[in-house]
């Protein structure tokens, strides 16, 4: 018996190391029997010495390890046909010259000739010994398993995944195939290269070995060459084995490829559909009927459509507005907004219309109007429903013709606007009331939006709360982490008739007034409080003792007044529908009534 070691890849490749009784040492230094200019090698990296009548290999404390048959070991008793991995360098166990010999001699030069390798790729045959060793099977195995797993490389077609999938390709391939180096070409780079053997590959899809010193394999991907595969080695020691592993090492990795392109595009169809579905928004909420309004908002943002949103006062109809403009093709063009019931009718038609200089008194220059001002991009008419008759008519020419003409002007002025309208009134009884035209409401209900009261989302209240925390807390110079439990119980059963616009204005007065980390009960407006008491929050004593005060003031009020809701209220000094709140909020209706009876 005559154990020895093969190097079978690495810039050993082709020696053979005798192993005797002595230890065989492994590594960079320069007293090491078997010594590697190599950086990813320790100094002494790994020994092979003899155990009874076997050999064990043992690593030695090295930064990188040692694989033995592909495994990570710190001790391995080796056996016949084991492969140890140090580095870059792959060595074979042989207990005998004749094993050696096999190896030897796959490392011979041998010519082959184009043609031989052109069938070879077409019939996909290989020679009966391409894969009889262990070590090719193993070496196909995790070519395979590599290129298999498609679910990390779904963007081939970027510069990171396709080196990191050639880096992998490559260093699996230059353990098998003595090669000194190697790359992975695109078919476009190959083609730009001008390299006659490169463009013999594209056109005829063959796989060349040249000079014994060139192999080049096509990837086909549907018929097509996707890629090139090229090892080079400058000393001639390529065969024909070489070649015939190169060309099923394409086949699989085309394969891959082929897999890995179709798994990008549906990656790139899902994200488009993504974005769609998901536009840019500052809407906070995660409700079902927030994320349907978001999905509405995402559908019509895409088309040119006129949107009316109806919705109750508070409810972010605005927000809804800008969220369409953002991701609709006028996204880059100005978004202007106006309120409608904010100003007179003659400001107003300044404001939407603009004015001629000396128009009237104090027209003093000429003024461009927000129909002019959002010309390529979109208007907003808040309150829509408060617009007198004449600019309604006016409006209604804007939607028809898309044309306009100043306050003392002559001349129409012709626009490319986008109309988003909002309201929180029923448009519908205003055109039975006639107070609004029908033929504008047609004009203006082409896609309708409807944003939801706080009430029906009472999911997204804390939700909300803390985003108002986050966004008012530094306005105020003030530090707040969040909402405490009771208080956010509070918000929770409040019924926000003023909705989102409501429920900020409260937590940036809990933010101002408040002195914790927390914003406590105690910081919320009084109504908030008084409105309903949560069941999950236990009233403190000093609550007990204010809520039984305010029911012996009542009460006593409603004596004094004979029990005359008015007069209760005016001896009160309160407003008799806040006195209507507190009593249904106390519960003392049947109280009251039970008194008068009696």
């Amino acid at each position: 018996m005559q154990p020895r070691l093969v190097a079978i890849a690495g810039p050993l490749t082709g020696v053979t190391i005798p192993l005797t009784d002595s230890e065989c040492l492994i590594g960079r230094a320069i007293d090491c029997q078997v010594r590697l200019e190599d950086d990813s090698v320790s100094k002494h990296h790994c020994v092979i010495r003899r155990s009874g009548e076997a050999f064990l290999v043992q690593d030695l404390g090295s930064r990188n390890g040692i694989r033995v048959n592909g495994a990570f070991k710190t001790e391995h008793d080796l056996l016949p046909g084991d492969e140890i991995k140090v580095g870059a360098s792959l060595f074979l166990f042989a207990d005998s010259v004749e094993d050696a010999s096999d190896v030897d001699a796959a490392l011979e030069t041998i010519e082959i000739s184009a043609a031989d390798a052109v069938g070879m790729a077409s019939t996909g045959s290989v020679a009966p010994d391409a894969l009889q060793t262990t070590r090719n099977l193993q070496y196909l195995l995790r070519i395979s398993v590599l290129l298999g797993s498609v679910g990390n490389l779904y963007a081939v077609r970027s510069e990171p995944a396709r080196d990191k999938l050639s880096q992998h390709l490559l260093s699996l391939l230059m353990e098998l195939i003595p090669a000194g180096s190697g790359e992975l070409l695109l078919a476009e780079q190959a083609r730009a290269s001008g390299r006659n053997d490169l463009q013999r590959v594209l056109k005829e899809k063959v796989a060349l070995c040249v000079n014994n010193s060139l192999l080049a394999a096509p990837m086909l991907v549907q018929n097509e060459v996707a890629a090139i595969l090229c090892l080079r080695a400058p000393d001639r020691r390529f065969d024909e084995r070489h070649l015939e592993l190169l060309v099923i090492t394409a086949g699989i990795a085309a394969v891959a490829w082929e897999n890995a392109v179709h798994l990008e595009r549906l990656h790139d169809e899902n994200a488009l559909l993504e974005a769609e579905l998901r536009p840019q928004h500052e809407m906070v909420g995660t409700s079902a009927t927030m994320c349907s309004l978001q999905q509405q908002v995402a559908k019509v943002a895409r088309s040119t459509a006129t949107v009316l949103i109806i919705g109750e006062s508070g409810t972010g109809k605005e927000m809804v507005a800008r969220a369409i403009h953002k991701n609709s093709p006028r996204a880059d063009q100005t978004f202007a907004a106006i309120n409608c019931a904010a100003l007179g009718e003659s400001l107003l038609e300044s404001e939407l219309c603009g004015h001629e200089k000396g128009a009237f008194t104090g027209a003093v220059v000429r003024k461009k109007g927000k129909l002019e001002i959002a010309d390529g991009g979109t208007l907003f008419l808040d309150e829509i429903g408060e617009l007198a008759l004449p600019l309604q008519a006016r409006l209604l020419r804007v939607l028809q013709e898309r044309e306009f003409e100043r306050v003392g002007g002559t001349s129409p002025i012709k626009v490319d606007i986008r109309i988003v309208a909002a309201t929180n009134c029923h448009l519908e009884e205003a055109v039975r009331q006639g107070s609004f035209r029908q033929d504008l409401y047609y004009r203006l209900n082409v896609v309708t939006l409807q944003t939801p009261p706080l009430r029906e989302r009472r999911e997204d209240i804390l939700l909300l709360a803390e985003h108002f925390v986050h966004k008012h807390a530094p306005r105020c110079g003030r530090r707040v982490t969040g909402i405490s439990p009771a208080a956010g119980a509070y918000l929770e059963s409040h019924s926000w008739p003023g909705n989102v616009r409501e429920l900020e204005n409260a937590i940036e007065r809990a933010i101002v007034l408040g002195s914790t980390d927390l914003i406590l009960p105690e910081d919320l407006p009084e109504h908030i409080r008084e409105a309903s008491h949560p069941h999950e929050v236990p009233a403190t004593a000093y609550e007990s003792a204010v809520d039984t005060a305010k029911r012996d003031v009542i009460l006593r009020a409603f004596e004094r007044a004979a029990y005359s809701h008015e007069t209760a209220a005016r001896i009160l000094g309160l407003h008799p529908n806040y006195l209507h709140r507190l009593i249904r909020t106390m519960d003392l209706r049947s109280v009251i009534k039970g008194a008068a009876r009696g």
